[in-house]
């Protein structure tokens, strides 16, 4: 099925956000609606069914229920209430049962606060706004958003990784779900470093998935859940770190991905660009490698079979050092001076091929932090 035929869904932040329109009407204006919609920041009108809705003289409560589309989400189908009654002044948001406490910083939203983000809150404050506009009312609002399942869903995504305790996160940017989205692993990624990178001493790990954290612990004793694992958006990460109070990063990861970097290619998915044997011979022939020895480079699967015809020549150290050159050279010019950097390379049967010469000292103050 192709992504355009793919059905689209709404974010939590969404659900909250016509959850809480459906309560407000019912406490100020006194109607029981079964539908409510909503303008998502992205600018498509949702057509919101409310669950659930009732009022117990003080307090009113509506339900949405989480549509992901045909995006895999594990908050899909459960449901986002809202409580609301009324107080003397002001626009009070909070988190009850299901909804996660911020535990670290480098979050949206400072320590000990619910996990609703920013661009939910101000979905929310619109919807108060409009429904005691039609109202006439000028008095205050408390908001409390909840759900029964979100403290079992939470067990299943990042937020314990993120410093996010008790239950999930109201989330979402554009109020849209976009189904298998890119853009929705990026921005998990980076929210990752950036609260790791906030709560650092000014280092941080990287590496493109678990093959770089799993070398990391087994050949340094590394503790892996301080690595952030930056999937195939080297260029994105590199953006995103120049921003960070960052003094120092490792980027840790096998041949196979690292090597594309050594040709500038800084989203190192096969569907953008496999470079991979191209950059292995060019490097092998700078090494001394002769034409057919590259060709038959050309002609590898894999880089582990690509450095075993190297190694065979006695030309795989020189030709990885070239590659680690290039490699480094690369990520300076994206990430700038400011911040150093060091690499490692490596190979699942080979082990250790490169590594920069701030390696070691980097991880031993790592170790002792």
């Amino acid at each position: 099925m192709s992504k355009k035929n793919l059905k689209w869904g709404y974010t939590t932040g969404s659900c909250a956000a016509g959850a809480v329109k459906g309560a407000v009407t019912l406490l100020l204006l006194g109607q029981k609606l079964e539908k409510t919609t909503l303008l998502t920041p992205k600018g498509i009108t949702l057509h919101l069914d409310l669950i659930n809705c009732g009022y117990d003289g003080e307090k009113t409560v509506c339900g949405v229920k989480k549509d992901s589309g045909d995006d895999p989400d594990v908050t899909n189908g459960i449901v986002i209430y809202a409580t609301a009654q009324k107080v003397e002044k002001g626009i009070v948001i909070e988190g009850g049962e299901g909804i996660g406490r911020v535990s670290k910083k480098g979050l949206q939203q400072p320590v000990g606060s619910a996990a609703i983000n920013n661009v939910p809150r101000q979905m929310i404050t619109k919807c108060i706004h409009e429904i005691a506009a039609l109202a006439e009312y000028d008095g205050g609002i408390a908001i409390t958003i909840w759900t029964p399942q979100g403290k079992e869903i939470a067990k299943k995504t990042y937020n314990p990784r993120l410093g996010i305790v008790d239950g999930i996160s109201i989330l979402g940017t554009s109020g849209i779900v976009e189904p298998m989205s890119e853009k929705a692993l990026i921005d998990s990624i980076l929210v990752e470093l950036n609260m790791k990178a906030v709560n650092s001493n000014g280092s941080l790990i990287l590496t493109p998935g678990n093959y770089g954290s799993a070398f990391l612990k087994r050949e340094y004793g590394m503790d892996v859940d301080k690595a952030v694992k930056i999937s195939n958006f080297v260029g994105e990460v590199l953006d995103a770190v120049k921003e960070l109070p960052l003094q120092s990063i490792l980027l840790a990861g096998h041949i196979g991905k690292l090597v594309k970097i050594a040709g500038g290619v800084m989203q190192t998915h096969s569907k953008y660009a496999d470079c991979r044997m191209e950059i292995i011979g060019v490097h092998g022939a700078m090494a001394g490698a002769d034409s057919k020895t590259v060709k038959n480079i050309m002609e590898c699967i894999t880089t582990e079979e690509a450095l075993l015809l190297l190694q065979q020549k006695g030309m795989l150290q020189k030709t990885m050092d070239s590659i680690l050159k290039k490699i480094l050279e690369h990520i300076k010019y994206r990430l700038g001076e400011n911040t150093n950097i060091e690499i490692i390379v490596f190979s699942e049967k080979m082990g250790l091929l490169a590594q920069t010469k701030g390696v070691q000292a980097f991880l031993k103050n790592e170790k002792q932090q």
